[in-house]
């Protein structure tokens, strides 16, 4: 509670407020400093006052002897683990908590963590929630309460820029890395602010969504975006900007687009690649779905010799996963199903890698300063046929420009 008053004397807040859930960031494993914050709460008796969610650990608890995870390091993750779940907080071990267990309604009051999560709860769900860091989630979870300020007050979630998609072809406007692109565009334009989005189809897809918020998140900090007809507090112009007239109205083209697009690849195409990643954040089942249908209409050609494809995900996605009819198509590829973890938090990556690909901009955007790697963007279906030839393949795409 006094980490929390501190707070909001930085903040400026006047009071606290109530959270009825939170969502724990601070069990990666980011410094030995965290395992001992969460050990001495345990110490003192701490549990959680109101339903908490974990974050992914550093490793995947089932797998990580066959990832060849050391014991040294395994060790202390599992007891960051066992800390939380002491505390009372529910194993979900994802970065995508909005896909499964407790995900919060419309305006519920929350304290999360984790910046991918916390622009989804906000944009898409219509939940209220701060930016919060490491440690200060896990005080709000403890106490149900944070200081009254910010994103949990309908002032503050007012749009502040209009961006509108002009001149954006309507085939391009259904493509999975648009969404990537335009978020990564966003955030470095928008920084903090809160944008409005003028032009998205009205049946974006969440998968869609989240990926352009994790995409904003990480090139900027952009906690909350409306999307004019597609998010529940931007249905008018009027709604979304609170009755105010925007601070700066920008027309966003596809050339812009393609600058950002461009952006997020270091590699170049012809590149023999080490691994592929995919899943940041966590593969929904709808994804998976996806994957298999790209692995199937290449017509059974296989995985190139040495090559890792990785996929991330939940337990949640993988139980459903389990129950569908498209597992077998994924493991004869040579799929490799990680749960749990991250590859930008858990040593599943060779330190000898050098070339990877991803088809997520959060990945993207980290992976060259994280794991020192030079790293490739591309649609999923991009990585699947990169995966068979062994090296960076764009093929035919607008993205490229004439």
């Amino acid at each position: 509670m006094s980490i929390l008053i501190r707070m909001a004397e930085v903040y400026g807040a006047p009071e606290l407020m109530d959270v009825t859930q939170a969502h724990i960031d601070g069990c990666a494993l980011m410094c030995d400093s965290g395992l001992e914050f969460a050990e001495t709460l345990v110490a003192r008796g701490a549990r959680v006052s109101v339903p908490t969610t974990l974050n992914m650990i550093p490793l995947d608890l089932q797998n990580w002897r066959r990832q060849r995870i050391s014991s040294e390091f395994a060790n202390k993750a599992n007891r960051i683990a066992s800390a939380y779940t002491e505390m009372g907080c529910v194993p979900t071990w994802t970065c995508a908590p909005y896909q499964g267990y407790l995900t919060p309604r419309f305006g519920q009051q929350i304290a999360w963590g984790e910046s991918n999560a916390i622009v989804y709860a906000n944009s898409v769900l219509g939940a209220r929630t701060n930016r919060y860091g490491d440690y200060m989630d896990i005080c709000a979870a403890i106490t149900g309460r944070v200081p009254k300020s910010g994103l949990h007050l309908k002032r503050n979630r007012k749009g502040q820029i209009l961006l509108r998609l002009a001149d954006i072809a309507p085939q391009l406007l259904r493509d999975d890395t648009l969404y990537v692109a335009l978020g990564h565009f966003m955030g470095g334009l928008v920084q903090e602010k809160v944008p409005v989005i003028e032009g998205l189809p009205v049946d974006a897809t969440g998968d869609q969504l989240k990926a352009l918020g994790a995409a904003a998140a990480s090139s900027g900090a952009v906690a909350l975006f409306h999307a004019l007809g597609v998010t529940p507090e931007a249905n008018t112009l009027k709604e979304a900007f609170q009755g105010n007239t925007p601070e700066s109205v920008i027309d966003v083209g596809l050339s812009d687009l393609r600058r950002a697009w461009s952006e997020l690849s270091t590699a170049d195409e012809g590149v023999k690649l080490d691994a592929i990643v995919l899943g940041c954040p966590h593969f929904s089942y709808a994804e998976f779905q996806q994957l298999a249908q790209a692995i199937e209409a290449e017509g059974g050609r296989s995985l190139h010799p040495g090559l890792r494809i990785i996929v991330l995900t939940s337990q949640t996605s993988y139980a459903l996963l389990q129950r569908g009819n498209f597992m077998n198509t994924l493991l004869d590829f040579g799929i490799e199903i990680v749960l749990d973890t991250c590859v930008l938090h858990s040593p599943i990556i060779s330190s000898d890698a050098e070339v990877m690909m991803t088809n997520s901009g959060k990945c993207a955007y980290y992976a060259p300063g994280e794991l020192g790697v030079q790293v490739a963007f591309g649609s999923m279906r991009d990585c699947v046929r990169s995966a068979i030839e062994g090296a960076v393949c764009w093929g035919r795409t607008v993205w490229k420009g004439p």
